[in-house]
């Protein structure tokens, strides 16, 4: 009886953990992807970007990286930072309406970057590698998705293509996003405050109060005056009319 125990506490054990192992497999954390960095910058500005592209692969090492950039949010200019053992090549595309950067009416816009390795240069396993962007002016959009395809030495090719929804949990494969965020207003456009207006009110009733004041006044010292020359005119017309008595 005890080794039938034994036997059913082991069984159970065995199937514990291989239930637990198939789950903690499934729900395990996700591979690193390629980033864009910073994740925020603001709308009609200027930004450097930075693609971050780790390695993935035990055994191949990243060759080439392709960044596509948004049909609906295309940016008058780009240009790359050299990276050391990397060409770079940029292809671009019609734009329809025209962007304008500084007065000057754009009709082409870059659309992918390529980056490709040289000699030793690629992203061994283990690490990662940073390709810096600079573009401008942001469109006025709330974010840029681009879709990154990184290419390995063994010829595998990791697909950073899949949007974010709203809401949702994030894809298996996703895309780097870019937040945009809208300009601050210029210093002094702001509307005033409800305290600024209540003091511009308060500071307008204290000075009609004392415009009213000093006309009131102004007012009384003429009555007055008038009523004194009266006064005296006829003072002086009756010391006139009366006769004057002799000794």
């Amino acid at each position: 009886m005890t080794r039938f125990r034994r036997t059913a506490t082991a069984a159970a054990a065995l199937a514990f953990t291989a239930a637990a192992t198939a789950v903690l497999g499934f729900a395990g954390p996700a591979s690193a992807h390629v980033t864009v960095n910073p994740k925020e910058a603001t709308q009609g500005g200027y930004a450097r970007v930075a693609f971050r592209v780790p390695n993935e692969s035990d055994t191949a090492s990243t060759t080439k990286l392709e960044v596509t950039l948004p049909e609906d949010a295309p940016v008058g200019s780009v240009s790359t930072m050299p990276v050391p053992g990397w060409t770079v090549a940029t292809e671009k595309r019609k734009v329809d309406p025209p962007i304008d950067v500084h007065g000057s009416q754009l009709t082409e816009a870059v659309s992918k970057i390529t980056w490709t390795a040289s000699g030793d240069a690629a992203v061994k396993p283990g690490q990662f590698q940073e390709f810096p962007v600079s573009m401008g002016p942001l469109p006025q959009v709330d974010s840029m998705v681009f879709k990154v395809l990184q290419t390995y030495s063994d010829g595998e090719i990791s697909r950073w293509i899949e949007p974010p929804t709203p809401g949702a949990e994030e894809p298996e494969h996703p895309a780097p996003v870019l937040a945009l965020a809208p300009a601050a207003a210029p210093a002094g456009s702001a509307a005033p405050t409800a305290a600024a207006t209540a003091v511009a009110s308060s500071k307008d009733d204290d000075d009609d109060e004392g415009n009213g004041l000093a006309v009131g006044l102004g007012v009384a010292g003429l009555v007055a005056g008038l009523a004194g020359l009266v006064l005296g005119g006829l003072a002086f017309a009756r010391s006139r009319r009366e006769p004057v008595v002799k000794a």
